[in-house]
């Protein structure tokens, strides 16, 4: 195993986030780092800037904007082979002292551990619910759909574990937004379905890690915060349509076969029906 771990991290004009993350990564691990960023069509010069500010930064261009999955992807394809992990996450991350430290003494309690994710705080230092049961049909199929309307509802609060104490554990999926990932599991599984081109995407690699006999691992001793959104605010609109083809993709891929067809298409009907309500509601609020 190298003695560099690798940090991967999509970029797309991540502004002032991206050396808040650069920054404190030298707080959240004693190891030395390796900063791989995946640019997906960046304008404002911050991933140029950093290669220049920061030693042991690279930056690479995708192409175009692939989405999140599909540039992880092609960024891990270029770390080296000697590396049994690799951090994957946003480039909004501001990382906790010792947080990738404590993943680390984790990933060595968790033998079967394909993924292990911090606790996440929100801006406002409130716990982001980043470890949660896979959605079912029913589950998560109206906390999707009611989840933006009915904040309290009994569906949303048990798939998010809400209710529980922060504790080591296995979970179902783990936010895809900051993650230790095992590279043999996640090569195993194929990594990032490139289907999902935002949203969707770390539930859907949860799910397969887990098929193929790996967990996922919620580690709350390690701590990071989380400035979300910085890229999915440009297009509200076109963001809540990506949210519903993530969504319907990932449940019609688990609830297949013809005899389960009209709950497919019920379930699509809610998604378009959430989709108008809530562009609706950010026409109003901006009148």
């Amino acid at each position: 195993m190298s003695d560099v771990l690798p940090v991967v991290t999509v970029t797309y004009s991540p502004g002032k986030h991206l050396d808040r993350f650069l920054a404190s990564l030298s707080h959240a691990t004693a190891r030395p780092v390796s900063v791989l960023m995946a640019d997906n069509g960046s304008t404002d010069g911050a991933p140029e800037a950093a290669v220049q500010r920061y030693p042991d930064v690279r930056l690479f261009s995708t192409g175009s904007n692939l989405g999140y999955g599909s540039a992880v992807n092609r960024a891990i394809e270029q770390v080296g082979d000697a590396d049994e992990w690799i951090i994957v996450a946003n480039p909004d991350v501001q990382w906790g002292p010792g947080s990738i430290d404590a993943l680390l003494d984790a990933a060595a309690r968790w033998p079967r551990a394909g993924a292990l994710g911090p606790l996440i705080h929100d801006p406002d230092g409130s716990v982001y619910p980043s470890a949660r049961h896979l959605p079912s049909l029913v589950r998560g199929g109206l906390h999707a759909v009611v989840g933006p309307f009915w904040k309290g509802n009994p569906w949303s609060t048990t798939y998010r574990q809400e209710r529980l104490d922060p504790s080591e554990r296995p979970v179902g999926w783990l936010s895809g937004s900051c993650l230790l990932v095992r590279r043999a599991a996640f090569e195993q599984i194929g990594g990032f379905d490139e289907r999902y081109f935002m949203y969707m995407e770390d539930v859907d690699l949860g799910d397969r890690l887990g098929k193929a006999g790996w967990l996922n691992v919620y580690v709350p001793s390690a701590e990071v915060l989380h400035h979300k959104g910085h890229a999915t605010a440009r297009a509200s609109a076109h963001n809540l349509a990506a949210h519903h083809k993530s969504t319907y993709t990932y449940l019609a891929d688990r609830h297949p076969g013809p005899w389960r067809a009209p709950l497919r298409w019920a379930f699509r009907a809610g998604l378009a029906a959430r989709v108008r309500l809530m562009t609706r509601k950010d026409k109003e609020r901006l009148q």
